[in-house]
């Protein structure tokens, strides 16, 4: 099945605070979400200089991160992850295993995993109630965090969530915590450090490997189980922890144009990520039929992870 998407209108509108640089006020978007001032803990969104209870643990996060996912760890990982033959279950079976998790790269919520995935889904499905497909993306964009599992080797946090980013060319400064990438290997390496590295102007991000994280992990697991979500959908799960490209336009030089047209899905759908985390509980019986319903329009019952 192919599904024909119309690309999103332009329906973000920001407000500034008077006088202050980039700080978003507040933002509304088609139909009516409007954003939270503060996070979970009273501070500003992603702000990981705010003094918070998750400060230190945040940036020790980045710090691991940014040193071991260097090219060699990266290819490793996929071609180990990419074989799907960990175990066999269900999408809503997967969501469950989430409950016990929470990121640690994280700075704006500190609740389980199953909470921030129906926050996402239930605001977009306010606000596009035609799109069922970016709902169901919603739902499912996290659920490679089950590498934190025993059961899928257990891998350690700065291996599984955080901001992820190009590997096998520079890194950009925009990163979050940029320092500690000095001390990565790659970072010294004339054949990685260079503005395309491997990889060449448009080479489209299909063929550019990302640090591997729940992100990579997941766009593997739906394109290998054959879903039929659009390329939008695929590319929202694999890019929606990339920050560097959708909120600073960082390494767009590698994207080719089927990359910019899905770019404005994954403009759209990361203020519903982001920006939908609170301790506003879902009332997840209430929902699950919904969900229930899309995954087995666009799953089949059993997936290889």
């Amino acid at each position: 099945m192919t599904i024909t998407i119309e690309q999103p209108l332009d329906t973000v509108v920001e407000k500034k605070v008077a006088g202050g640089g980039d700080t978003t006020a507040e933002l509304v978007l088609d139909g009516g979400f409007v954003v939270p001032d503060s996070n979970a803990f009273g501070n500003t969104f992603r702000d990981y200089d705010a003094e918070s209870e998750r400060k230190e643990t945040v940036e020790e996060f980045y710090r691991v991160n940014h040193i071991n996912q260097t090219y060699d760890f990266v290819s490793r990982m996929r071609e180990a992850y990419g074989r799907l033959d960990k175990t066999e279950m269900g999408i809503w079976e997967c969501i469950e295993l989430l409950n016990e998790f929470v990121d640690d790269s994280d700075p704006d919520l500190d609740m389980p995993q199953i909470e921030h995935l129906l926050q996402t889904a239930e605001a977009i499905r306010k606000d596009y109630p035609d799109d069922d497909w970016l709902h169901l993306t919603g739902l499912i964009h996290d659920l490679g965090k089950v590498l934190l599992h025993p059961s899928f080797g257990e891998l350690p946090q700065w291996a599984v969530v955080g901001d992820t980013f190009p590997v096998g060319c520079a890194y950009d400064e925009c990163n979050v915590h940029f320092k500690y990438f000095k001390e990565n290997p790659d970072y010294w390496n004339p054949m990685y450090n260079t503005k395309f590295g491997v990889y060449s102007e448009g080479c489209g991000l299909e063929n550019v490997l990302m640090s591997w994280g729940h992100d990579d992990y997941m766009y593997l697991v739906a394109k290998e189980n054959k879903t039929t979500l659009p390329s939008a959908g695929l590319f929202i799960i694999r890019y929606h922890s990339f920050y560097p490209l959708h909120k600073h336009g960082a390494y767009m030089h590698l994207m080719n144009d089927e990359d910019k047209e899905n770019l404005k899905w994954l403009h759209v759908f990361n203020k519903y990520d982001l920006y939908s985390k609170s301790n506003v509980r879902i009332d997840v019986e209430k929902v699950k039929p919904y969900y229930m319903a899309l995954i087995e329009k666009y799953f089949p019952a059993k997936l290889r992870w």
